[in-house]
């Protein structure tokens, strides 16, 4: 089997006991909107497809800084009360961007602002350089940043910050769904030099992109033929797998801000099929499932999908 390690082919170890994916029928469908949920504790919140996209972005970046959940809750609080998680071009004066963050007061050109990943990168350059913000109350922090006129609005929004950051960081597994409406239409299944969909390869592209280097592997220049179940997506080139090892509490964690991730972007992908740490989340279907592998043969660690995240796109 190949994996790519930040983008550069290496050799992997072959897993001989097959990679068990599960098989989707064709009717199942995703869509470009969809509405998505995270659930933690008792408390719940609900986001458009954009919202949420914009919000695994910056757990997504969190992650990839290796900065504390508590550096992604209060990103989120702060965003969630400047621009109610949207990317959007106009704001008080020439505030912009998902911080509101202002040219005039040196945070970047407006290009640069209304960039997300310039923005939340920004905004967490801001955050490390006051000291002692992982103790303060969120709504402190926030404004140690942003200076707001509005100091305490963005208590507001902490108990929905801390939601989404717990699971979007991977320390709340199984707690983010979106519920896709529509249908992925068809798009070119010729693979590319790496052996995958060209839908397939922009999740490849968009995961090292926003997560840095990571162990990508079931696919291979040419295609796969041989270690998963028959029908699976690997052997259309449409599936990724995304390599946790060692199994860890770290990397279960990992696994699953990974796994979040991607169902997070799944209406903007054509994602379809999202498996980890013995759970299923398919396009089509109400939340997180238990997962069952169909073959019991080999390690059933490995078979339950608990040392990589499966993420297949439609065709």
């Amino acid at each position: 089997m190949a994996a790519v390690v930040a983008g550069v082919a290496v050799v992997a170890a072959v897993v001989t006991i097959g990679i068990v994916v599960l098989r989707v029928t064709d009717d199942l469908v995703g869509g470009p909107d969809g509405d998505c949920t995270v659930t933690v504790a008792d408390h719940t919140v609900d986001l458009s497809g954009e919202q949420a996209e914009n919000a695994s972005l910056i757990a997504a970046i969190a992650v990839r800084r290796g900065l504390p959940a508590r550096a992604t809750s209060i990103a989120l609080a702060t965003a969630y009360q400047e621009s109610k998680l949207r990317n959007i071009d106009y704001g008080d004066r020439d505030s912009i961007g998902l911080f509101q963050q202002r040219p005039s007061q040196g945070w970047g050109t407006r290009r640069q602002i209304l960039d997300p990943t310039y923005s939340t990168n920004a905004f967490y350059d801001a955050l490390v350089e006051v000291d002692g913000y992982e103790g303060m109350e969120i709504t402190v922090a926030a404004q140690t940043v942003q200076r707001s006129a509005y100091p305490d609005a963005y208590a507001d929004h902490e108990a929905d910050g801390r939601a989404l950051a717990s699971a979007l960081t991977g320390h709340s597994p199984a707690s983010f769904s979106c519920d896709l409406d529509g249908g992925a239409p068809s798009a070119d299944t010729e693979l590319t030099a790496r052996g995958l969909t060209p839908r397939a390869d922009a999740v490849r592209e968009d995961l090292l992109r926003h997560f840095g280097r990571l162990s990508l592997g079931g696919y291979a220049p040419g295609g796969v033929s041989s270690g998963h179940m028959e029908g699976s997506a690997h052997y259309d080139g449409r599936a990724i797998d995304v390599f946790v090892r060692p199994i860890t509490k770290a990397n279960n964690v990992k696994g699953w801000a990974l796994a979040h991730w991607a169902v997070a972007n799944a209406a903007r992908l054509d994602i379809r099929t999202v498996i980890f740490d013995a759970k299923i989340w398919t396009a089509g279907r109400q939340g997180w499932r238990d997962y069952s592998p169909a073959s019991s043969a080999g390690d059933r660690k490995v078979l339950e999908h608990r040392d990589h995240v499966h993420i297949d796109v439609f065709r």
